[in-house]
């Protein structure tokens, strides 16, 4: 197993332990209703507030059979050429629209673009695919309220499910004009890669990996189903630019890869860096971690490159 104690910077492992200090390594052994405690516990934590500019507004969208809160932030000087689709992490049962509250708040300070992130049912009250079905209608939602492009963007499970949007809406007639996805769980082999080099890692285990893709369908999963891991999809034809930005230290970190070797085989637009030295989460540490600031500047200024419809990869 690596020595991360040796391979991790101080930076990093003080937001290590300070994560850990308030959602521990074992939180997946507590109760759901515990796990959902103590992480948004840790989230107001290390909630960084919104910087200048930005407001924002928490209204819903309704469904024949509920309502999906949203939150849609906005910058007093504003850019209009895209609006971004935010879809939270937390392992599709834990997160909201607090627990990433700072972070949709900065990349709309950082754009410009108007950022809507979506409060998507959670496992395991709601199987998939409830948490797919609330990302699709937050899409159709966003794609009927702005006249602007849509951009795709999402970290954790969030990345797994605006990916599952991308591959869903290549017939709509508002595509998304690309998909920044950030540690993403698109479902790849664990037997293989960095599953099994990082199985132990901080942060995030293969244990974790396994209890949370468990407890999304309860281990019910349908072969093929791009909904539910979008690397069972068998066409990564016509999928929006991408931009897959992975940790390190992290065992979903070869997914990336993978994703954007099948996008590239399929002649799509496709970029994967994985971030040096770094662990699942790591965006929570931008204000703590050198590594983790400049890696939320790369993916800052990639929604602003697919925003305006550049490429600079």
């Amino acid at each position: 197993m690596p020595d991360y104690s040796r391979l991790i910077d101080a930076e990093t492992w003080a937001f290590i332990e300070r994560t850990n200090a308030w959602y521990p390594p074992n939180a997946i052994d507590l109760t759901i209703v515990e796990q959902r405690r103590v992480y948004d516990r840790m989230c107001r934590e290390f909630f960084a507030g919104y910087p200048d500019g930005v407001n924002a507004e928490t209204t819903h969208i309704s469904t024949p059979t509920h309502a999906i809160p949203i939150r849609v932030y906005r910058a007093t000087k504003p850019d209009a050429s895209a609006v971004v689709l935010y879809l939270h992490g937390g392992g599709f049962v834990v997160g909201g629209l607090d627990s990433h509250d700072d972070v949709c708040a900065e990349l709309c300070q950082g754009t410009g673009y108007d950022v809507a992130s979506v409060d998507y049912r959670l496992a395991p009250e709601h199987l998939h695919p409830a948490a797919f079905d609330d990302a699709l209608a937050a899409f159709a939602w966003v794609a009927r309220t702005y006249a602007q492009p849509i951009l795709l963007a999402g970290d954790s499970a969030g990345g797994n499910l605006a990916a599952a949007v991308a591959h869903a809406t290549r017939g709509h007639k508002c595509v998304p004009i690309g998909q920044v996805l950030i540690y993403p769980g698109l479902g790849g082999d664990t037997t293989k890669g960095s599953y099994v080099e990082h199985a132990h890692a901080p942060m995030l285990t293969l244990r974790d990996v396994e209890f949370y893709r468990d407890v999304r369908s309860l281990g019910a999963e349908a072969k093929g189903d791009a909904t539910l891991w979008p690397l069972a999809d068998t066409d990564f034809s016509n999928l929006p630019p991408t931009v897959v930005i992975t940790a390190q230290y992290d065992p979903v970190c070869s997914d990336g890869e993978t994703y954007r070797d099948r996008i590239l085989a399929a002649c799509g637009k496709a970029w994967w860096l994985e971030e040096p030295g770094l662990v699942h989460s790591y965006v929570r540490a931008r204000h703590t971690s050198s590594r983790a600031a400049a890696s939320f500047s790369r993916i800052v200024d990639a929604l602003n490159a697919l925003g305006k419809g550049q490429w600079p990869y």
